[in-house]
């Protein structure tokens, strides 16, 4: 009998995996309180999930300014890092292999989680239509004030120093987070971006911001030990575009030369249906890029196995199915059907919802 695509190695940038299925970066919001480190908990959380072909961390704040919802972890400081180490070793100890994601969340913060109450940094001051999770619920975001151009290169080296740190707390790589509407997003659109110095106007100028990041990056990184992931027809976060197909395919084009592990695309509107996702325009983005694609968003084990076999991805990043599936490449394999998770407990809170899932043998 053949064995599936989906679930047999691949090779990806420096590593070996031993299926395509990727666990997708998930916000749940469970870092200790104080310090803002992944605990016990999240050890536990991410080697229960190590049989994926590759972990892919929840976004982790490259700085205190990076913040935009409560409880989630940073990776900018000593105990963070020390913190995350431990992560690391338990998925290596069960075999498995893990990425962490870099992240600042730009305008999409509220003043009650940035440092001493400032408002968030954003390219422009223009405040995004949304809301974000402060602990005690959701609440709408703060206005921002827009970053002047000598502050970029401090951000520009604060994700230097977050991808030294993934690299002295043991991941065997990063995934830079360009995708949502966050702060790369809002360089690139412009919608958000209404900057008239060399960080506006004009694609190639908004793509600049990105670009800089992946360069200090790929200092600290081989350039197939970093992902890119982007969410190029999604309106996250009220991240809009006159031009989404014109710009991402001058981003692509752009950052192609860097010889990245992998192009990880949001397909579509950020947690939407399949049926939201523009596959003709998808296929054409996917094509400007000469190395391993992933896609993400709706996949089912019909969706995912297609894919593979003909080759419209490389690897399936499954988001929601991990977090009531631990086991969750086991039950693909074998057709088993899905836990649902418990959407009260996707943010914040302890083990319930988060860690007590059992496997499907567990049963």
């Amino acid at each position: 009998m053949t064995i599936p695509a989906l679930f047999t190695p691949i090779r990806l940038g420096a590593l070996e995996l031993p299926n395509r299925i990727v666990m997708a970066p998930l916000t749940r919001s469970r870092a200790l309180p104080e310090g803002d480190a992944p605990g016990p908990l999240s050890v536990d959380y991410y080697r229960q999930r190590a049989s994926a072909g590759l972990i892919i961390t929840e976004a982790a704040q490259i700085s205190p300014e990076g913040k935009g919802y409560a409880g989630t972890p940073g990776i900018h400081s000593a105990a963070q890092t020390e913190a995350w180490s431990r992560v690391t070793e338990a998925v290596h100890a069960a075999g498995g292999r893990i990425f962490l994601q870099l992240w600042h969340v730009g305008r999409v913060s509220h003043h009650s989680l940035q440092p001493d109450g400032q408002p968030p940094v954003a390219p422009s001051a223009v405040i995004a239509r949304t809301r974000t999770y402060v602990g005690s619920g959701f609440v709408p975001v703060s206005p921002p004030r827009a970053l002047e151009t000598g502050e970029i290169a401090r951000i520009v080296a604060d994700y230097r120093h977050a991808a030294r740190n993934a690299r002295a707390a043991g991941f065997d790589g990063i995934e830079l987070h360009g995708a949502n509407g966050y702060l790369i997003d809002q360089f690139l659109r412009d919608g958000p971006n209404r900057r008239t110095d060399a960080y506006g106007g004009s694609p190639e100028n908004r793509c600049r911001f990105l670009v800089e990041v992946l360069e200090a990056l790929t200092e600290i990184w081989p350039a197939d030990r970093i992902g890119l992931r982007l969410s190029p027809f999604s309106p996250a976060n009220d991240a809009g575009d006159s031009d989404p197909m014109a710009l991402f395919s001058h981003v692509i084009e752009r950052i192609s030369g860097f010889g990245l592990a992998y192009l990880h695309l949001i397909e579509g509107e950020t947690a939407g249906s399949r049926d939201s996702a523009d596959r003709a325009s998808v296929r054409a983005l996917r094509g400007r890029f000469g190395g391993r694609y992933m896609a993400n968003n709706g996949y089912d084990r019909y969706l995912a196995i297609c894919a593979a076999e003909t080759g419209a991805a490389d690897l399936i990043a499954f988001g929601r199915p991990y977090i009531a599936n631990p086991d969750l490449v086991d039950r693909l394999r074998r057709g088993l059907p899905l836990a649902i998770a418990d959407r009260s407990h996707y943010y914040g809170g302890g083990a319930a919802g988060y860690t007590d899932y059992p496997a499907a043998q567990d049963r």
